[in-house]
């Protein structure tokens, strides 16, 4: 597996670390179970990484020297892939030959490296997108800064280069075909999951007792990176507009969990600014990327799990939240109509506009009864995905390309 910009081994919920880092280690340790040996190629970033971690019995984490270990930012990263290409040549070198059976690259900057290994390797390569940049710039944040036009052309490349597409889900697999052109044929929809034993149901008021939270108030929680795309914002603008409603008006507890990431670098206090000038400063809780099991905590606190994305491939958050028996609203863009059941286990919002969203949301939180039932239905649908399954799917997806490949070379030598 290739991680170009961001490690495994890095907490989600900041910098570059989200969906993909829990994406990455829950496959590779599920693909290990399989029988698969699993190594992850990744940059280093600070001289006191080894050279490579046991991330489990089966896995491996490789770190790769690639430019300078701190101080840049994923736009830079395009002028280090022939370096870091260079060292995951370098690492199969000290084998016989045939040593890798298959590459599988996450990003379109790993699958830029993906592409040249196949070729060297002569083995396919699988590529998982988790976002693409023509769908981002459509449905861009206002004041959000496009992605590059270079981003687009090595997308298209890694596309029409893959022996196999991933996509999370329906929208995106008809994205890779509509927008970039890809074989439907090459295209595979698999799901990822959900740790269904790290993401349980459990007392919200013992979490809150843990976590230092409100014990009486009605908590409304937003987790990922903050940034325009994952629309923060949007929740502190909907908090303040509840807040003068009589039935809920001082009963708000709204804790932010994550921090400043890509464009929102920038403006890294813009969130506590904005709230402190909607009058919500005494009733937002920020609070820094923590480990897995104390994100369960917070699930487990929260009466809402706020996704209000501009554009999600999937929304592991959402599922996560439900898995813990806490409901989502979340905007109906992407993957996230798949990952949250509508009317079941949650809401779907249209569109980003706070008074829309303050109907959608202080209408679950004025009613306990649609608490009760949506919360009812979160673990029951959260139960439909887990990463076993995604990992029973991308090996009968790398199966597959093998098989591929393997007739097509029979065919030409007939």
């Amino acid at each position: 597996m290739l991680s170009v910009h961001t490690s495994p081994l890095d907490a989600p919920g900041g910098g570059d670390a989200g969906g993909m880092n829990v994406y990455i280690v829950e496959t590779a340790r599920r693909l290990a179970a399989r029988g698969l040996e699993v190594e992850i190629f990744t940059r280093a970033t600070s001289s006191d990484q080894p050279a490579a971690v046991e991330l489990t019995p089966g896995v491996v984490v490789r770190h790769v020297t690639a430019g300078p270990f701190e101080g840049l930012a994923k736009a830079e990263l395009p002028s280090q892939l022939c370096a870091f290409t260079a060292g995951v040549l370098r690492e199969e070198a000290r084998h016989a030959p045939g040593w890798y059976d298959l590459v599988h690259s996450h990003y379109w900057l790993s699958g830029q490296v993906g592409w040249l290994a196949r070729e060297r390797w002569g083995v396919p390569l699988v590529h998982s997108a988790h976002t693409l940049a023509k769908v981002k710039n459509r449905l861009l944040a206002e004041g959000d800064d496009p992605e590059p036009y270079a981003r687009v052309v090595g997308e298209q490349q890694v596309a029409d280069e893959s022996d196999r597409l991933v996509a999370s889900t329906p929208d995106e697999a008809r994205d890779l075909v509509g927008l970039y052109g890809a074989d439907p044929g090459r295209v595979d929809t698999i799901a990822p999951g959900v740790d269904l034993d790290v993401f349980t149901p459990g007392p919200a008021a013992a979490a809150r007792a843990r976590l230092g939270l409100r014990p009486d108030a009605l908590t409304l929680l937003f987790v990922g990176r903050i940034q325009p795309l994952k629309a923060p914002d949007v929740l502190l603008r909907v908090a303040a507009l509840l807040d003068h409603d009589p039935a809920l008006a001082g009963r708000l507890e709204v804790v932010v969990l994550g921090a400043p990431s890509g464009s929102g670098l920038a403006h890294p206090h813009h969130l506590e600014a904005l709230a402190g000038d909607l009058g919500l400063a005494g009733s937002v809780r920020f609070r820094p990327p923590v480990a897995r099991d104390v994100v369960a905590d917070y699930y487990r606190a929260a009466d809402l799990t706020v996704v209000p994305s501009y554009t999600e491939s999937f929304g592991l958050v959402a599922l996560e939240s439900q898995a813990c028996g806490t409901p989502v609203a979340a905007a109906a863009v992407g993957g996230l109509p798949t990952a949250v059941a509508d009317g079941v286990s949650g809401v779907l919002v249209d569109g980003h506009d706070p008074q829309v969203w303050a109907g959608a949301v202080g209408g679950v939180l004025r009613s306990p009864e649609a608490l009760r039932r949506l919360a009812d239905g979160a673990r029951a649908h959260a139960e439909r995905f887990s990463w076993a399954r995604t990992a029973a799917g991308l090996h009968e997806t790398y199966e597959a390309a093998v098989g591929d490949l393997r007739l097509r070379r029979e065919l030409a030598i007939r």
